[in-house]
């Protein structure tokens, strides 16, 4: 199989991260932090260690606690709900948002009375900073949430100017750092992000069962989850101060052991200069086949590891399923989580796009194969 789903889940993974997994279901598969044996301790240990290679890698130290939970969905869950919304409250996104975030904010909107306000897109579908700054100006943001990076087409976002806006409004920032995290250089602090979500299992190179949030000092949510921590269990309120304060129920050691693994031998330049080349590889061959139109803002300063495309004559779920069955490569159709976007892509008579989501072990053999195919049609 020539695996271009990236954008989903990264596979294969580091050989490191298999590894790592088969060690921790045998040997670390302990309740970290209720218990004062050995094996516990050790187990405690690996999610510390795995905590500060995180803080690090995001340039948090000393300035964010990280807080695990099974998914980015959970995290982006637990972060929306904890938010103090009201009626008042304005909510900015941008059309660039996962279901993750656009489904949240609809029921948070549902249940807050809070509005929901779309960022502007020029016509080239970047954000229009100019005309997102009269419209903070006009109607000021509460929060702002953003995807770093588009799981539709790669666009990356221009979070820094528009955090900057948002702090000047005195909103609160919220990053989907989802498909960003690993393979682009984030410093939470710049970004002016208060709140950064991430997933384990796409371009951090880890496996299912982990992701989380890194919060800021100083930014308090609502409790949301309530369970047992492991400590002053006699208490029925959960801890106050973070990371204690989110994370309720036992943590997946065995998946935390695995991101470890990965973040150990991550290099976020080599990540991203293989991507990006592969990337504009196949933008550039994409575009020389007159029967396919891409879908997305094409500045190749501005795209990196997604792309999204349709071809005339067909709807994208029967190329999905040509490219499986006749030349085993595996892509993803459809409309990718992501509702908004759509609307402006134009995609929508062709059932959404065709997606190749690129990663660090693909090769420039696996675009030509998908090229021909491509051709061949």
């Amino acid at each position: 199989m020539i695996y271009l789903d990236n954008a989903a889940t990264t596979f294969p993974k580091p050989e490191r991260v298999y590894n790592a997994l088969e060690a921790a279901n045998r040997k670390l598969s302990f309740n970290a932090g209720r218990g004062s044996y050995k094996a516990a301790r050790d187990a405690s240990a690996v999610i510390d260690d795995t905590k500060n290679q995180l803080l690090s890698l995001l340039h948090a130290t000393g300035y964010a606690d990280v807080v695990f939970t099974p998914s980015v969905t959970h995290a982006l869950n637990q972060v929306l709900n904890g938010l103090d919304l009201t009626r008042d409250s304005v909510i900015y996104v941008s059309p660039y948002e996962h279901n993750a975030v656009a489904r949240t904010v609809h029921q948070l909107s549902v249940n807050s009375g809070a509005s929901v306000e779309m960022l502007p897109l020029t016509d080239d579908l970047q954000i229009d900073l100019e005309k997102a700054k009269y419209q903070f100006s006009i109607n000021t943001p509460s929060v702002v949430i953003l995807n770093a990076l588009s799981n539709v087409t790669g666009y990356i976002l221009p979070v820094t100017e528009l955090f900057l806006m948002a702090k000047e409004c005195g909103a609160t920032t919220v990053l989907d750092a989802a498909q960003a995290t690993g393979l682009i250089d984030l410093d939470m602090p710049t970004l002016n992000a208060d709140i950064l979500c991430f997933a384990g299992h796409k371009t951090l190179m880890g496996p299912f069962g982990i992701g989380g949030f890194l919060i800021k000092h100083g930014i308090t949510l609502k409790k949301v989850l309530t369970g047992g921590t492991g400590s002053a269990s006699l208490t029925l309120d959960m801890p106050e101060e973070a990371p204690g304060r989110y994370e309720a129920s036992s943590t997946n050691v065995v998946a935390i052991a695995g991101l470890n693994a990965s973040l150990k031998g991550l290099d976020i330049d080599d990540h991203r200069e293989t991507v990006r080349e592969l990337t504009e590889y196949l933008l550039e061959a994409l575009n020389n086949i007159p029967s396919v139109n891409l879908m997305g803002a094409f500045d190749t300063d501005k795209t990196l590891g997604i792309v999204s495309f349709v071809v005339e004559g067909y709807e994208s779920d029967e190329i999905g399923t040509i490219l499986d069955d006749e030349y085993d490569i595996a892509v993803r159709t459809g409309y990718h989580c992501a509702p908004y976007i759509h609307d402006y892509l134009g995609d929508k008579p062709y059932h959404g796009t065709i997606r190749i989501g690129i990663g660090q072990f693909n090769t420039k053999e696996d675009i030509d194969a998908l090229i021909s195919a491509i051709e061949s049609l």
